[in-house]
């Protein structure tokens, strides 16, 4: 009797790597994860150690391997990553030149604040979706070839190899064989033109960077190459690769224009799918590219929040009020409202749709009545407040009315968030069953490369949802939330700006 089939999804997030076996009903029939350490140089500096991120990522894919039936087949890889994050290696002995620096790094907040004076913000929007930020990769890049000694003219000599954590990654799984990136991870970098498909030389030159230092870009959805199986005890192809982000969206079935997912991960991103016509955001978020089958491009609109789930660790390893993430539901459920208390997580700043690197984190409205409870609560409700931001933006700029939300990673699994969500929104929010969908948005993508799942037909039969959740607020009341949300994100602004 022949042995299960299955795809091993490599998901490398921000504060971990998993490994996960999806079998063809879409059911996730293994999974291994392994945290690793976050390097806080300065305050808003964020890197993680490259060797660990591939040391970790290798520890979770033996473990759930080695549990493997004989007759069990790996039919291929996929990998999907936190994007952004920056690692610049030698191409020759594969060690990296620094630390990662990591998507929430804000050292290069100041090199961005000039370009953007030199008044380049329009020009590299039109070519890239993006916003001028030090979230992207671009000034990254710069800083790591002009800080390290010698690392510019070893780049200009062809000697050193960049990559987001994709192509780290497939560096190390392939023996230095592969060096290569998906269109979606490309399209975070700000030096890809997301109209033509390719890295953008207009850009690099203004940006400094060396084209010799970049990766092949491809489709999301197709062999980028083989695993050794002398090395990982089996033989696979890397089939699928796409940053987290548009993972999930694709994980959801978010495949029609108008569909619309958020992840509530250590941060949270929302994305909207716009179809084949990539649309200019005036309300501050991202255009960026959704996915690559073929030859056809879909794009989406897509916010960024800095600080999700990490305002949870942060009250669990910073203020110690909790000893696990998990015992924030049932603290917050003691508080019957937030008692006038607000939470504006600005520890790195504020993404979308503000925009602002020199925001800082604030908790506004304590009265000696404030209990920790207050505060939980108030921590829970600043993710939906986020949220609300985001796609208030996306109802602008797309003029597309919001019907559903479907909602993914940890923090979608607390109910209490959910409803509060649901309140804000007056919208429907659908959490599916598996909520591991940034894992099987690439697995989806690998199978359709290797012929593991048929079609998208197939695909789409696997997606069940779990339950909905219904506005139960009065809309007043939940307007009149968001407005003082509102007041006190503009306290929090420009703060590091104004003490410096």
């Amino acid at each position: 009797m022949s042995g299960n089939r299955y795809i091993l999804s490599l998901d490398q997030g921000t504060t971990s790597s998993r490994a996960l076996l999806i079998d063809q009903k879409g059911r996730v029939a293994g999974l291994a994860q392994k945290e690793f350490k976050q390097i806080y140089p300065q305050p808003s500096w964020v890197e993680h150690d490259p060797g660990e991120i591939w040391a970790s990522q290798f520890e979770v894919l033996k473990e759930l391997t080695s549990k493997l039936k004989k007759d069990d087949v790996i039919a291929a890889i996929g990998i999907t990553n936190q994007r952004e994050t920056t690692v610049i290696w030698d191409r020759k002995t594969g060690k990296p030149i620094y630390n990662a620096i990591v998507w929430q790094d804000r050292r290069t907040a100041d090199q961005c604040e000039r370009w953007k004076e030199r008044g380049l913000a329009e020009h590299i929007q039109q070519k890239t979706g993006l916003i001028i930020d030090s979230y992207f990769s671009a000034s990254k890049i710069k800083w790591i070839l002009d800080t390290v000694p010698g690392a510019r003219d070893r780049a200009n000599k062809g000697e050193l190899a960049f990559g987001n954590v994709d192509a780290w990654l497939m560096w190390n799984l392939t023996d230095g064989r592969v060096h290569a990136t998906d269109v979606t991870n490309a399209s975070r970098t700000m030096i890809f033109n997301i109209h033509s498909g390719v890295w953008d030389t207009d850009l690099l030159e203004l940006f400094e960077i060396p084209a010799s230092l970049l990766p092949e870009v491809h489709s999301c959805s197709e062999i980028f190459g083989q695993v050794d199986a002398q090395k990982f005890g089996f033989a696979a192809p890397i089939a699928g690769v796409a940053g987290d982000q548009h993972a999930a969206l694709f994980g959801q079935l978010c495949v029609e224009p108008g569909m619309i997912k958020n992840t509530y991960g250590t941060g949270c991103f929302l994305m909207l799918n716009t179809g084949k016509d990539p649309i200019q955001s005036r309300k501050k978020l991202v255009t960026t590219i959704a996915w690559k089958l073929g030859n056809d491009i879909t794009y989406a609109l897509e916010g960024s929040i800095f600080m999700g789930g990490a305002i949870v660790q942060w009250l669990r390893d910073g203020l110690e009020m909790i000893d696990n993430s998990s015992d924030i539901e049932a603290l917050a459920a003691n508080a019957k409202d937030n008692g006038g208390v607000y939470f504006v997580p600005a520890f790195t700043g504020l993404g979308a749709p503000y925009w602002d690197p020199y925001a800082r984190g604030m908790i506004i409205g304590l009265t000696r009545c404030t209990k920790k409870e207050h505060i939980a609560l108030a921590a829970l409700q600043a993710i939906a407040f986020q949220t609300r931001d985001i796609i208030d933006a996306m109802r602008e700029d797309a003029k597309i009315p919001l019907k559903e939300l479907r909602v993914d990673g940890g923090a979608s699994s607390n109910s209490q968030l959910m409803q509060f969500q649901a309140d804000l929104l007056h919208a429907t929010v659908v959490r599916p069953k598996c909520l591991e969908l940034t894992a099987m948005g690439v697995a989806y993508f690998a199978g359709l490369a290797v012929g593991f799942f048929k079609d998208m037909a197939e695909i789409k039969m696997l997606w069940e949802k779990e339950v909905s959740y219904e506005p139960m607020m009065p809309e007043a009341d939940s307007s009149r939330l968001y407005k003082t949300w509102q007041a006190a994100v503009k306290h929090s602004a420009g703060w590091a700006k104004g003490q410096s």
